[in-house]
Formats: C-alpha cells, structure tokens, sequence
C-alpha cells in the first residue's frame, strides 16, 4: 500500500454543565470507509497468498490480474479522498517522521534480520524497499506533494501525464518506490480531487444503495473476470502482470513503440472503473468485522511475514486440484487479516507499527498519541482520551 479521516457528521452534544470549557463534540464513524479499507487489505493479503499459485494455474493467475488490476489504486484513492492540501503544521510533519519514516527502517530491519536468519545473508539497502514496504515511501510522497499539487489547474490531469511520462525514463526506477509512485500518483490525487469537490455526499453515494448501480457493478466484474481468464494466454504472453505493478519502464517490459504510455493510459482506465464498482459493492453500514478496517496498518506490514514461508518454501507450487487449493487460499487470506488485525496482534506489535520515539525530537510532545487521526493507510486511530466532568456518552458513537 495510503488519508482518511473517515468522519462524515459530527453530533454536538447537550450543552455542557457550568464551568465547563465548551461543547463537547462526539464524532461519527462512517461504516463504509473502515469496510473499504478492510476489503483493500484482504486484496492485499490475497494477492501476495495467491501469487505462487498463478504459476501453474490459469484460473489463479486470472483472479491474480482481476485483483493487481485495481486494488492498490483503490488503497491510494481511499488514502487520497481523506488527505489534506493544506501547508502542513509542524504535528502533521512530525507524523511523516513517526507514522512511514520511522515503521519504514523498523520493518526493513527485520526483513534483512529475516533474510539472514533464512537465507544466511542479507544486504540492507534502505533505498531499495522489501516487498510491500514500497507502499509506506509511496504514502510518504503523496503526502508531501499533494499540497503542491493543490496548487495548480487540472491536477489530475497533471499526475496522469506525470504517471504516463515516467514508464518512458529507464532511469526511473524502484529506488525508494519512485516509479510506483509516480505510477501510482493519479489514484491518490483523484481520491483527493473527489473530496475536495464533495462528490461522495453532493451525488448521495453513500445515502443508499441503488440496485441499478449495484447490478452494473457486478456486471464490470463478471466481464473483468472473464477477460481474465479467458485470455490469460495473451495476459501472459504481453507480460500483463508486471505492468499491473507500475514499476518497470516501458522498454523493460517490451513496450518499445511510441504508443507505449497507452498501455498504462488504459490500464489506469480499467483501474478506476473497476474501483467504483468495488466500491459500489461494499455494503454502507456496520458488520461485526467493520471495525478491523481501522487497523490496516498491522495487516500490511505483518501479513507478508506470515505469507513469507510460504512464499519461501514452494508449499504453493503444484497443487492439485486447483478448484480444491484456490478456495482454500482465499479464505486463509480472509482469516489472515482479521487475525493480524485483532486485539492481541496489535498488543504487541504497536510499539513496531506504531512507534513513538519521543527521543528523536526537539519537542518530544511531537510523538504522543494524539486524539483521533489517520494512520498512513487511511485507518482512523480512536481517541483516547477522558471524558468531559458530567458529560454523557453518546450512544450513536461507534468508533
């Protein structure tokens, strides 16, 4: 993978008893964005299980391409539609440090103590990210641009041409995720771009469910999902998955001809239908697992240690049947997220995923856990904090 501050209505509570400084206001969680960040990350989870699979089943690799189709891009508009453009305060600066710089150097630590317990070396290289770590860095620029970017005309149409003009520079490469998040950078803004101009509520997106909408969403994804697999051969044979990752230049990948960037044009097309119609498929209110979209953090930087042996080791390379193991491996990946989003989890790798190391500033007030606000993935963090003398608790309060 990241945002949003997933608050959508505020209720102001009775008016505060004397002596009292002010109006306490308790605010809302939407349901529907801590659904979509909890469904962003199962893809996640699923696409790295199932990705040993794809080598010798075309049913997986098919499924493969429908998910690295559009999730990250949904990851980055959800992170985008809650991200602010505003000049940053020295808290918000602070937060790059704490929230990506800081859990950055920690996983990549462990992942070099990992490769050299395993593998017996390991060259730690924090300008070359391991495995999802690329996502944090991505997360970290389109935090430090974006208000930049807010400063001019058709921003969106200033990162398209930014993402398209990238693929053809060979010099762009992985160092520090650059071009995947060059690639990636028009997902981020349109997820701003759609908050900045209140889309969500002017059109009542989140108001209803209309069944319209819903059947023409599952009419994208049955004809994505066919496209898939029945031309998996081509898919393979234009090498369709490594230009699903935004990384590699268009040359690397075979696109030599001067038309190449359409390639990227289309795919960044089929990346935003396919995302409105995930989108308009997640339900709106609350379920018992709603509240583990709050916690995508741990899920991301976890799930790939727990998938690491399994990656590693070749237990998914020729399994038979594949209608038997797929099924398996999709609802392991469901299981993973929700376990490495559980209480205890989160118990114990905070201080990895979480770190406050007051230490490394001039003002250590700098690293407190401060109120209600969004980690790098768009998880809202509750608050915690007492409450007001006399006040009640407002029973609509879910988050």
């Amino acid at each position: 993978m990241t945002d949003p501050a997933n608050t959508a209505s505020a209720a102001s509570s009775a008016p505060p008893p004397t002596g009292s400084t002010g109006v306490v206001r308790i605010k809302r969680r939407v349901p529907f964005w801590d659904n979509a960040r909890f469904a962003c990350i199962v893809l996640v989870v699923l696409g790295h299980s199932v990705q040993r699979l794809t080598y010798d089943s075309d049913i997986a690799l098919g499924l493969y391409l429908l998910v690295y189709a559009f999730h990250m891009p949904a990851f980055a508009i959800i992170s985008g539609y809650f991200s602010k453009s505003d000049a940053p305060n020295r808290r918000q600066m602070a937060r790059v440090i704490t929230d990506i710089l800081v859990p950055y150097v920690i996983f990549e630590g462990l992942w070099s103590l990992t490769k050299w317990i395993v593998e017996g070396s390991a060259n730690p290289n924090l300008t070359e990210p391991s495995w999802t770590l690329w996502f944090l860095l991505a997360l970290g620029i389109f935090r430090l641009v974006l208000p930049y970017l807010a400063l001019l005309r058709w921003p969106l149409l200033w990162t398209v041409l930014i993402s398209i003009g990238a693929g053809y520079l060979p010099n762009i490469d992985s160092t520090f995720s650059l071009s995947r998040t060059l690639g990636l950078l028009p997902f981020f803004t349109l997820g701003w771009w759609l908050r900045e101009h209140d889309v969500v509520a002017r059109f009542g997106l989140l108001a209803r469910r209309r069944w319209g909408v819903t059947l023409a969403a599952v009419g994208v994804f049955a004809l994505a999902g066919w496209s898939a697999w029945f031309f998996v051969d081509d898919w393979r044979a234009m090498n369709l998955r490594e230009w699903l990752f935004y990384d590699d230049n268009y040359a690397a990948l075979g696109g030599t001809q001067w038309w190449a960037g359409g390639v990227r044009l289309a795919l960044m097309v089929v990346a935003i239908v396919l995302s409105a119609a995930f989108f308009a498929l997640l339900p709106l209110g609350t379920h018992w697992w709603t509240h583990f979209g709050q916690y995508t953090m741990y899920v991301y930087l976890l799930h790939s240690f727990v998938l690491y042996p399994f990656r590693e080791s070749g237990a998914l390379r020729d399994l038979e049947p594949t209608w038997l193991w797929l099924p398996i491996v999709i609802v392991a990946s469901v299981l993973i997220a929700l376990g490495l989003a559980t209480k205890p989890v989160r118990w114990v790798f905070r201080p990895l995923v979480e770190p406050r190391p007051g230490w490394l500033f001039t003002d250590r007030t700098l690293a407190g856990r401060e109120g209600r606000r969004n980690d790098p993935t768009g998880s809202r963090r509750p608050r915690a904090q007492p409450k007001p003398p006399q006040a009640h608790a407002d029973p609509r309060q879910n988050g």
